[in-house]
């Protein structure tokens, strides 16, 4: 397998297609996706073309798929990005038209079940961008976080090195969208207590290869573009993150040992993984109890490491998941982890 190769850069002005992937939420939640694409327009310069299923609910697999070949196709969008996530990505994948998308590379921008197109770009050689879904990302209530910001504008507009940075205060909480008042003011946020570092003796440089843990245990179980030879992830820096829905820590372990069954988690050297969000509407936590749920992932993972690969090096609470701020991470893009210097850097 050759390494993932970058699609070219944006310039201001240029055509950013929009697509629903997976979820047409922006028909039943249109104030913080018409927030995102006045942000595109006003924040980035770019021009923001909807497709037919973009603000449809209910729309096909088959539809879906025929709006991301539009978008691909045409010669005079410059980069696609989704509106937000989902839980059912994966069967657009089999109606995919491979050939149309490989000669037709662009920057794509998603997150969470976006984790099945990022993995399929990546499978034809493109680099993906893990950040930035329109809804959750760039309409966020009141304004742009600035690490958000900086991130994303770097990974649309610039080639090269950029270093992650640790923020001091997060949000995993959210709230009503259909309420106005939510987007009038600034959401509220909590003290972050910065990275967590796993055996830092040494620098790994390697691809990123993973996304949304839940959506790669589905994507195992349907043996869709995971490649069997593990060999083929060697030295890969494997990044994950979870969902709103928050997996236990058992949950997670029992993914991550599956993973290890596979002698897939012992290819990777470094593991980044995101801040895990821990609050939800039908599970409004206390911040004792994000804590301990936090905790809990954290030493999952942690037993997963010990029994699969014990000397892989690992970064905790990495600002890139269902949490905000959200830090872009180049899906397929060199990253380097060094563990003395405690630095986190990714090649836009």
């Amino acid at each position: 397998m050759r390494p993932p190769a970058y699609p070219p850069k944006l310039v201001p002005g240029d055509r950013i297609a929009v697509i629903s992937p997976s979820s047409g939420l922006p028909g039943l939640f249109p104030r913080p996706y018409e927030l995102g694409l006045k942000r595109l327009r006003e924040e980035f310069d770019l021009e923001p073309v909807e497709y037919p299923t973009t603000r449809k609910t209910g729309a096909t697999s088959k539809e879906r798929a025929d709006d991301i070949h539009a978008a691909f196709a045409d010669p005079t969008i410059k980069a696609v990005m989704a509106s937000i996530g989902g839980d059912d990505q994966i069967t657009v994948l089999p109606l995919l038209d491979r050939e149309l998308i490989r000669a037709n590379p662009k920057p794509f921008f998603g997150t969470s079940d976006n984790t099945n197109l990022l993995l399929f770009l990546r499978n034809l050689g493109i680099v993906g961008y893990h950040g930035a879904s329109l809804m959750t990302e760039l309409g966020r209530p009141h304004a742009l976080h600035p690490l958000t910001a900086d991130s994303v504008r770097t990974a649309l507009f610039t080639a090269g090195p950029y270093e992650l940075r640790a923020t001091e205060r997060y949000r995993d909480t959210d709230r009503d969208w259909a309420d106005p008042a939510t987007f009038a003011t600034e959401p509220d946020s909590q003290p972050a207590d910065g990275w967590i570092w796993h055996q830092p003796e040494r620098v790994v440089e390697g691809r990123a290869w993973g996304g949304n843990l839940e959506v790669l245990s589905w994507l195992l179980m349907a043996d869709r573009e995971i490649e069997r030879d593990t060999t083929a992830y060697e030295g890969d820096v494997l990044f994950l993150e979870t969902s709103e829905e928050m997996p236990n820590g058992e949950e997670v372990f029992r993914i991550l040992r599956s993973m290890g069954e596979r002698g897939l988690l012992a290819r990777f050297p470094a593991l980044l993984m995101g801040r895990a969000k821990a609050w939800s509407f039908q599970q409004p936590n206390s911040i004792e109890a994000r804590r301990r749920y936090a905790a809990e992932q954290r030493e999952a993972m942690l037993r997963a490491l010990a029994a699969y690969t014990p000397q892989t090096m690992a970064v905790f609470d990495v600002d890139f998941g269902h949490t905000d701020p959200q830090l872009v991470i180049p899906y397929g893009g060199l990253v380097t982890v060094d563990g003395p210097a405690r630095r986190i850097t990714v090649n836009y």
